[in-house]
């Protein structure tokens, strides 16, 4: 065991790992994306702080440090014990960040070779094992934390084993002691207010989409959820490994609007993303939160997440009033056959009747599609891109299915042994070796190459431009013009 700290020393040290440039290529110098606030770090480092650990924050990637740099900074901390949080802007990001996090830690190793490393986040919750079997870290937290955190805390503190923590992997005597997920918090009220005040919040940005309205004023930003997981099996969907299972658990209406009210008079928020993976679901919900919103008649520009199948029109009529300027939809597919393969539940026939609805609240949709999916050829490809440009959305992302772990879809491409990435960078969908999941018909690199086939037609459709223009002027329909014009690096179309 390693020498325990001084009492008066920083307990424990939450590090966002990040490179914009690995992960998102050329587009990280072009500005798209969002530098989003870490809410796990926050919310970790609120919940560990009310119960009287001492502990610190480190954005790395808002702080622009390379991965040798922040573990330089851990050693000047000199904490006992250092969590290295995998996680990103949407369920998706937290593997392709693995790296960066892997790097971070063995950097720790030689500059802090004195202070405990542990990594934590969705990634490692969905493959604990691996993750000790390949990585440097001492231990893995499985799972939220706030259950393992403190009582890591207290036994190396004690300078004792870590014996009997739930959800703490960690070695002994050259073997991996595993460990199983801890039992939930059921009531989110009692975590408290997420450390804000530990992040640098004049420096985080929102997505270029969200802004459209005034692309030059992206900051001030923020993130909070109002609910934690989901309630569906989609297949290619990991957010639920974090919890250990299929569920939801909401926060109180005042807890939440306590929130926005400390982010706006505290920091000047206006462009807010509402992180829940499922917001608009429950209309019995969603109404009452919209209307403490519209009671306390807040200027806010917000986007939040929404199912076709869950829609109804009081929801989004509520939703506009609050300030909700922005929907993102899973539409994933064009096609019935890949749609049902997936588990995806909802009604292809459906999707433009909640394009109307939406539309008619004046409420701009962010389109989510996935090519690639397990049932995709040529032909399905082509329905889903047939789909993009029925819709029109206001903004698309257009993804490559990747089978991330902790999903359905990694575990059905293990037993099929299909080509997984070789690193977990490359799960990527920006970076250079991006190596998404072949299909039953196409391989890897036709999938890629369809994809940003159709990045390119969606973008430079004059019927698309002519709605951004027409919406929200002149400007923004360059920034459009500007950004189709960048050509993402890709290695290989051949994979």
């Amino acid at each position: 065991m390693k020498t325990a700290h001084f009492s008066t020393q920083i307990e424990i040290l939450l590090i966002k790992p990040g490179n914009q440039k690995h992960l998102y290529g050329e587009l990280s110098a072009f500005n798209l994306t969002a530098l989003e606030p870490p809410l796990w770090l926050a919310i970790t480092a609120g919940y560990l702080r009310n119960i009287g650990i001492k502990v610190e924050v480190l954005d790395a990637e808002i702080e622009d440090l390379t991965y040798e740099k922040a573990a330089l900074k851990v050693a000047e901390l000199s904490p006992l014990l250092c969590v290295v949080m995998v996680s990103g802007s949407n369920p998706s990001a937290s593997t392709m960040n693995m790296s960066g996090a892997a790097e971070v830690v063995s950097f720790i190793r030689r500059y802090a070779p004195g202070v405990y490393t542990a990594f934590s986040g969705l990634h490692p919750s969905a493959l604990p094992l691996m993750t000790m079997e390949q990585e440097d870290a001492d231990f893995v937290i499985q799972g939220e934390g706030f259950r393992t955190v403190p009582q890591l805390i207290e036994a190396l503190k004690a300078g004792g084993r870590p014996e009997g923590i739930p959800g703490l992997w960690y070695r002994e005597d050259g073997n991996i002691v595993h460990a199983t997920y801890p039992d939930l918090l059921e009531n989110l009220d009692a975590i408290p207010m997420p450390a804000w005040d530990l992040l640098p919040m004049k420096k985080y940005r929102a997505h270029n989409w969200h802004c459209f309205d005034n692309i030059d004023e992206r900051a001030p930003y923020a993130v909070l959820y109002t609910s934690l997981g989901c309630p569906f099996k989609c297949s290619f969907c990991c957010i639920n490994a974090l919890f250990g299972k299929n569920c939801i658990r909401y926060r109180s209406i005042k807890s939440v609007i306590d929130e926005i009210d400390f982010l706006v008079h505290t920091y000047g928020i206006r462009n807010l993303k509402l992180i829940d993976e499922m917001f608009g679901m429950n209309e019995k919900r969603v109404i009452p939160i919209c209307d403490a919103m519209i009671e306390r008649g807040y200027d806010l520009n917000i986007w939040a997440y929404a199912r076709v199948n869950t829609v109804t029109p009081a929801m989004l009529e509520k939703m506009k009033l609050a300030g909700i300027n922005w929907l993102a939809y899973g539409f994933e597919s064009g096609n019935r056959r890949v749609i049902q393969d997936v588990s995806k539940g909802f009604k292809i026939e459906r999707v433009m009747d909640v394009v109307k609805m939406t539309r008619d609240q004046e409420i701009s949709i962010c389109a989510n599609f996935i090519l690639g999916l397990p049932e995709d050829d040529y032909e399905s490809m082509n329905d889903t891109l047939s789909m993009m440009l029925e819709i029109n959305a206001e903004w698309a992302n257009i993804y490559c299915a990747m089978a991330y772990p902790g999903s359905e879809l990694y575990e059905i491409a293990k037993k099929e042994e299909w080509p997984l990435p070789e690193s977990w960078q490359a799960y990527s969908q920006y970076a250079p070796n991006s190596k998404p999941l072949p299909t039953r018909f196409l391989s890897s690199g036709q999938v890629l190459s369809f994809r940003d086939y159709a990045f390119d037609v969606y973008y430079k459709s004059p019927r698309y431009l002519r709605l951004i223009r027409d919406r929200f002027g002149d400007k923004t329909m360059a920034h459009i013009q500007q950004m189709s014009m960048k050509k993402l690096v890709r290695d290989n179309y051949e994979i």
